[in-house]
């Protein structure tokens, strides 16, 4: 039973900034990239580095993401000594309560981690795009003999104040860690990737807990904690890509990198396979009138129009004479004849009856522009149906649910028509 390193995936969070795409699920079930969702890359990190214990600690929309892992087969997870386990908050005979933070989320299952007495633990977020052998991590966590490795990566450093940036010596240990500072010292951004020697870890674990001052989060209060206390914490440089999706605009660029002539991110490489649930689509068709241009088309599939620069997911549908360029369509989309659409996501079993524009054309014709700070992507929610011929214009989220009324009623006041 005892493991020398298992990993725990923090998918809890509500990810609010992907709006609408988060209604329904958590951050770490959106889908990406064609036929994953984003959990899909730290799972298969894991079984690739050759983690075999995995918790995955849930909490905002479990449901979804609960189903979706189960016991982790589609990962090679799923085995009787260790493999994946969904770990939601739980009452006790002293009650029980909400995941509070990072760490306590960490805190509340030790009982987990210390049933396999592992040497050391890998936290990571469930809701970044990145390939990583945390393997080459562990060999240089144990080479310096730290308390603590915290994976980083350059980024320029007019973008360094949206992160947290760690300040280290020549020798790569951390002097200093700054929450998302206005003037950065460095550059050195922190990927959310920790590797702690167990033990340490839940002593400043169960120390802070009892902080009631406490945010009981490891970059604003367990990191810092450490570095007080002199710990030895070294930073990991990684040169490899690393995406946070965590807004709609950097959830379709991520999804338009993989489209280069050369991605950062391979997902055809073989020697590092990211896994995901098979659907058993049927083949996907394309019609002898149909155009497709450097873009990923899935299984199960229909296309009779022109797709250019587009992740088109299972199950989509394209009709005659419709344009998608610079989209994301996720599964079981039907896009009706004589559509345009241009840089926009849809979401998962949406409509978009005939003769719509939506995106970037013909701006002075269009009828709606609700201006939401996408950073010119329009965001389709699921299951939303678009009526014929109605012009969508960019920077614009359209969907069916009730808390977005306002929304229709200010598509409802122009020009009297509504969706």
């Amino acid at each position: 039973m005892k493991k020398e390193i298992l990993a725990m995936i923090l998918a809890g969070g509500q990810g609010s900034r992907l709006g609408i795409l988060t209604k329904t699920l958590a951050k770490p079930a959106v889908y990406f990239g064609g036929k994953y969702r984003i959990i899909d890359f730290s799972l298969s990190n894991c079984k690739n580095s050759g983690i075999d214990t995995v918790g995955v600690l849930t909490q905002y929309k479990p449901l979804l993401l609960n189903n979706y892992i189960g016991k982790g087969e589609a990962w090679g997870l799923n085995r009787k000594d260790g493999g994946a386990t969904i770990l939601p908050p739980y009452m006790t005979e002293e009650g029980g309560e909400w995941y509070k933070g990072t760490a306590n989320a960490i805190f509340q299952n030790i009982g987990y981690v210390d049933m396999y007495d592992p040497e050391y633990v890998l936290i990571l977020s469930g809701d970044h795009i990145y390939t990583m052998d945390y393997s080459l991590m562990l060999k240089y966590h144990k080479e310096k003999g730290a308390d603590a490795t915290i994976a980083v990566m350059e980024v320029p450093i007019e973008e360094a104040s949206r992160f947290g940036i760690m300040n280290t010596r020549s020798d790569g240990r951390i002097k200093e860690f700054e929450e998302k500072p206005n003037v950065p010292k460095s550059n050195l951004a922190s990927m959310g990737v920790y590797i702690f020697t167990w033990k340490v870890l839940k002593e400043h674990l169960q120390k802070d807990e009892y902080n009631p001052y406490s945010n009981n989060d490891f970059g604003k209060n367990i990191i810092p904690q450490m570095l007080r206390n002199n710990n030895k914490m070294f930073a990991y440089s990684f040169d490899g890509y690393w995406k946070d999706v965590g807004t709609v605009h950097s959830l379709w660029e991520g999804n338009m990198d993989l489209l280069k002539e050369t991605p950062e991110l391979d997902l055809y490489d073989s020697k590092w396979r990211i896994y995901s649930e098979e659907t058993n689509e049927s083949p996907s068709f394309i019609a002898k009138d149909a155009v497709i241009k450097q873009s990923m088309i899935n299984d199960g599939c229909t296309i009779y129009g022109n797709v250019e620069n587009s992740i088109i997911f299972e199950g989509v549908y394209i009709g005659k004479n419709t344009k998608v360029r610079n989209s994301v369509l996720m599964p079981n989309v039907r896009i009706e004849e004589d559509v345009v659409i241009d840089k926009a996501i849809i979401g998962e079993d949406a409509i978009i009856k005939s003769g719509c524009y939506i995106g970037s054309f013909d701006q002075d014709s269009l009828e709606y522009n609700i201006d939401v700070t996408n950073k010119d992507v329009v965001l389709i929610g699921e299951k939303t149906i678009i009526d014929e011929a109605l012009k969508i214009s960019i920077n614009s989220i359209i969907c069916e649910y009730d808390e977005d009324e306002i929304i229709k009623e200010t598509l409802m006041k122009k020009k009297g028509v509504a969706i």
